[in-house]
């Protein structure tokens, strides 16, 4: 038995925010923003809008087009960093609103690889027998995390939600995950405030930022998803010449490129989306997965590679047949 995906959806909030509307904030500008990242603009959660509100209409959308009601849903695991609430989790308020009650719900941390680690999860779950209907979500309100008096990253995210509704099938669909992590690499990117370890009430939110040794993140992101990607295509016995589409983590154009060229793949059998959503963590993989589907571009038999990395460290991959 195999886990398919049935159906994708995807939502991004409505305000758009360029490269030029950043250099009225910080000392910064569109040529200095595109030519490191790639990004030329990214969405911003309005005020009052929470990553369960993305989630909620990315899951509605992905839900409609594998047309399954809610009711039918055994499972929700969202991949997400920026929670509504500590607890319950965001999966437990998702679904609430979508009326899938009763079914097991939970959050999965693991930063920009989250959606392919809760994809992972799911289809662990669908094989094994114990979901009939799993619906799988990566969404974040990263902005709600960043100094936007630091260059060097308030330019990089931006908000916005993905999901996919997984069945079982008896031919492949989901052929192979991997999931992997190492905590040694944890200064070079993270927030440093915590429930246990420095939550600080009174100082208005101040520490919560994002820390990052960018060059240092490039070096090990790299490194690390040419080994994801032998290491992937091994354990389906498959050669990089069977891959259709890569859709990677929209976090970087430069490492997206480098991924590309590993696989030996030309940047137009690549997903990008990291020009107009920047980075989205969790978010990044399922909405560029919606958007090749909706596109057209991606077609049922094809073969697709999905990868991300992510504070962490952590980085996963998934080998799909659509």
């Amino acid at each position: 038995m195999y886990a398919r995906i049935a159906g994708t959806g995807s939502y991004l909030p409505s305000r758009v925010v360029s490269n030029a509307d950043l250099e009225r904030l910080v000392d910064t500008s569109d040529e200095w923003i595109h030519s490191r990242t790639g990004i030329r603009q990214r969405h911003m959660a309005a005020e009052g809008e929470t990553t369960g509100d993305l989630a909620f209409h990315a899951a509605t959308a992905a839900l409609q087009a594998a047309g399954v009601e809610a009711a039918e849903i055994d499972l929700i695991v969202l991949g997400t960093t920026t929670p509504d609430l500590i607890f319950p989790s965001t999966a437990c308020l998702l679904q609430h609103r979508l009326g899938a009650n009763g079914c097991a719900a939970f959050d999965v941390n693991a930063a920009c690889s989250g959606f392919v680690y809760a994809l992972g999860v799911a289809n662990a779950m669908v094989r094994g027998g114990q979901s009939k209907k799993a619906l799988v979500v990566g969404a974040e309100t990263l902005t709600r995390m960043l100094d936007w008096g630091d260059r060097s990253t308030c330019v990089l995210f931006g908000d916005g939600a993905g999901a996919v509704v997984l069945e079982p099938s008896e031919e492949p669909g989901i052929i192979t995950t991997k999931l992997h992590a190492d905590g040694g690499y944890k200064h070079l990117l993270y927030n440093p405030v915590g429930v246990s370890v420095g939550f600080k009430p009174g100082e208005d939110n101040a520490g919560v930022r994002v820390l990052m040794s960018g060059s240092e993140v490039f070096k090990v992101a790299v490194k690390t998803l040419d080994r994801i990607v032998g290491e992937t295509l091994e354990a389906a016995g498959m050669h990089e010449s069977q891959v259709d589409w890569l859709i990677p983590h929209q976090a970087n154009l430069r490492i997206i490129e480098a991924t590309a060229k590993r696989l030996g793949l030309p940047m137009e059998r690549v997903i990008v989306t990291v020009d107009r959503h920047g980075n989205t963590s969790s978010g990044s993989v399922p909405l560029a997965l919606d958007e090749a589907v909706r596109s057209g571009r991606v077609q049922r038999g094809q073969n697709l590679l999905l990868e991300a990395f992510g504070g962490g460290f952590t980085w996963a991959s998934a080998l799909i047949r659509y």
